[in-house]
């Protein structure tokens, strides 16, 4: 069976198409948010770095760093090195955005101080995931290609596959979870003025619905494939 049709030309691409326009709807929203709030300044005028590290101090975690990172948007935080990397549009920024997204990677800080299961879940299945991603889609076109006789590699890469679903759905209650955490840290009046803590709420809720967006895609990428991979059999 020739690839290109088992894996574009067949009914079953149908299912990705919502999954695609949420995805999409999402992107731009996040980016809408951000930017929008990008040029809102707080009152307070606390750095996206400055909050970030007074977040850490009152929860008693000293030995987490918070450091530039690179990219836009490409906040995160590494519980391997315990480090925070805020993106240049957020560490020197005092915007209610950059507020909000440094409130959300502290609060994955303390996620990890206090021993949050799904984060700690999260890491254990991170190897897992990021070896599934890459090598799924070759044992697939392989397997494919192969016919009958490669019914184990399809089954394989579908395996492979299904840990990177179950790691997107791990990945749902620790973002919210800290984005829980960032919206109760601000709503104390240190770093946000009461009216605008739901700015930095509607900031968090966009990019929230990124990973609600690509979990979607994922479990529909995996009913896709183990429809094709029935038909064949």
């Amino acid at each position: 069976m020739p690839i290109m049709p088992f894996y574009w030309g067949d009914a079953t691409f149908l299912l990705l198409i919502p999954a695609l326009i949420l995805s999409l709807w999402a992107q731009f929203h996040v980016s809408r948010s951000f930017n929008k709030y990008s040029r809102l300044m707080s009152r307070r005028g606390a750095s996206g770095a400055e909050v970030a590290r007074s977040i850490l101090q009152r929860n008693g975690i000293y030995d987490v760093e918070v450091e530039l990172g690179h990219g836009h948007l490409s906040d995160h935080y590494d519980p391997r090195s315990r480090t925070i990397r805020l993106s240049e549009s957020v560490y020197n920024s005092s915007s209610i955005a950059a507020i909000s997204v440094a409130a959300h990677e502290a609060g994955h800080a303390m996620q990890h101080n206090t021993g949050y299961a799904p984060l700690a879940l999260r890491s254990f299945v991170v190897p897992v995931a990021g070896f599934g991603s890459k090598l799924f889609m070759p044992l697939l076109i392989i397997g494919f290609m192969l016919g009958e006789g490669g019914f184990f590699l399809v089954e394989l890469g579908i395996l492979l596959f299904a840990c990177v679903v179950l790691f997107q759905i791990i990945t749902l209650p620790v973002e919210f979870n800290a984005s829980r955490r960032a919206i109760a840290v601000l709503q104390d009046g240190m770093y946000l003025a009461e009216d605008e803590v739901r700015p930095a709420r509607k900031v968090l809720s966009a990019a929230a619905m990124t990973y609600v967006a690509a979990t979607l895609a994922a479990l529909l990428q995996l009913l896709r494939l183990v429809l094709l991979h029935r038909r064949r059999i």
